[in-house]
């Protein structure tokens, strides 16, 4: 292994070519790795030393959490489908070909869910700000072009869209004049999320460029930063090269009055075990900037309460917030990993019920859906009907936030679009069945 300076291990990617002999580690036979290689040609895979070095448990493969956490399995897709992908690997087709079907399987995963194409689309002098959403009154995201990719890609990434190199599920800018411009002409706006991809696989210069400009914004009170590295590559915060300059930029942004926040990814506890992770908490924390932490509910990896109450606490512990229970989105491989809501809300409460006030902070399930994000609050029965209770915790019209409604229960549920109104003719974010109409004869 190549050491730096510090002695520690320089970053080594891992990505499709390394895919079959890694599987071998797993003790899969050849059919069993031929269809994991033809999931690969249409999700995308990367993974890197340290997460294959230090989380991955392999004798426990391929049932360890972390190996399902990063490594595409047979049936994430339908069996026709990985079927016909692995006849063309098998038959050598040219790489146009298999591409091609690859594509034609892509496009029926719903590769941009919640419109991230489409939807609150900011304009400029009435051109489109590429690289932005001006997702909530208060809130735009930002999608550095530089930052389009991560230390290692989940398989349950509801963003796998941004890594397959489809030039045409892209969303990302690097014109950080254009972005200042935008906020600036809407003081609405006090809150960034750096997002991608992965913000911190840009290394302190390219972060730089993005993150000094905002702290001439007086009307921005909070900067957030979405990040996974902190389980997938914890040296970017303590032995990798520009790991204090990225430091003391933290510092820089904090003294200049705004809010930073690690808005970091655990999926699972073994993510918090190496001391590494630790190091790394304590430099971040150290420059004046929070962690808050948060996951979605995953089929196979973390659907048990007892992992998330014990995820909570370590966190805490670590002096990180615990935020944020997401569902598993509706795209790519959701069907494999999308655990029912009613039972989201059960691992929710039960881990909820076990944990101090103070790991209470965490929220959920929640779905990031079009119209903002819907918390389930739970099952009861209202008028001799079965209901699900919800409420937007955010939303794209913030007169909707914090008002309950309802939805008949469905025990097989595991979206938003799954569920029908009860107690109303819709939900509070749709539209009026005149408006809808309306709505309908304009687009035509």
């Amino acid at each position: 292994m190549i050491l730096n300076q510090a002695g520690t291990r320089r970053f080594r990617a891992y990505t499709s070519k390394h895919l079959d002999d890694l599987l071998l580690r797993a003790g899969l036979h050849d059919d069993e790795r031929l269809k994991v290689r033809a999931v690969a040609t249409v999700l995308p895979f990367r993974t890197n030393a340290y997460v294959v070095d230090e989380l991955i448990d392999w004798s426990a493969a391929p049932d360890d959490p972390m190996y399902r956490l990063v490594f595409p399995q047979a049936d994430m897709l339908p069996a026709a489908d990985v079927a016909r992908l692995a006849d063309l690997l098998k038959a050598e087709v040219p790489a146009a070909e298999l591409l091609a079907e690859a594509n034609r399987v892509r496009a029926r995963l719903n590769p941009h869910p919640a419109g991230q194409m489409e939807l609150n689309v900011p304009r400029l002098d009435d051109e489109p700000v590429p690289g932005l959403q001006h997702k909530y009154p208060e809130t735009v995201l930002i999608f550095p072009k530089q930052g389009q990719t991560c230390h290692a890609y989940c398989t349950y990434c509801f963003r796998w869209a941004q890594f397959v190199g489809d030039a045409d599920l892209k969303f990302a800018s690097d014109d950080v004049e254009q972005m200042v411009r935008y906020i600036r002409r809407h003081p609405e706006v006090t809150s960034v999320l750096i997002t991608g991809g992965d913000a911190m696989i840009m290394g302190e210069p390219v972060l730089r460029r993005y993150l000094e400009p905002l702290l001439a914004l007086d009307q921005l009170e909070s900067i957030r930063i979405g990040t996974k590295s902190l389980a997938y590559w914890p040296q970017r915060f303590t032995t990798d090269p520009d790991a204090d300059s990225t430091l003391e930029l933290f510092e820089q942004v904090v003294a200049a009055g705004k809010n930073l926040a690690f808005m970091a990814h655990f999926t699972h506890p073994q993510e918090l075990e190496p001391p590494l992770v630790e190091a790394a908490v304590r430099r971040i924390l150290g420059t004046g900037a929070t962690i808050r932490t948060q996951a979605p509910l995953i089929r196979s990896i973390n659907d048990d309460p007892a992992l998330w109450s014990a995820m909570w606490r370590r966190q805490l512990r670590m002096g990180m917030i615990p935020y944020y229970m997401f569902v598993e989105r509706d795209t790519g491989p959701q069907d494999y990993f999308a655990v029912p809501l009613a039972r989201a809300h059960e691992v929710f409460r039960d881990a909820y019920a076990s944990v101090s006030g103070l790991c209470r902070t965490v929220r959920g399930p929640s779905m990031s859906a079009t119209p903002g994000k819907v918390c389930v609050d739970g099952v009861t029965e209202i008028a001799g009907q079965r209901v699900f209770v919800l409420h937007l915790i955010q939303a794209r019209d913030p007169s909707l936030v914090g008002r309950p409604f309802f939805a008949h229960y469905d025990p097989t549920a595991v979206w938003l679009g799954d569920l029908r109104p009860a107690f109303a003719d819709r939900f509070p974010f749709e539209p009026a069945a005149e408006a809808a109409a309306e709505e309908a004869l304009v687009a035509v």
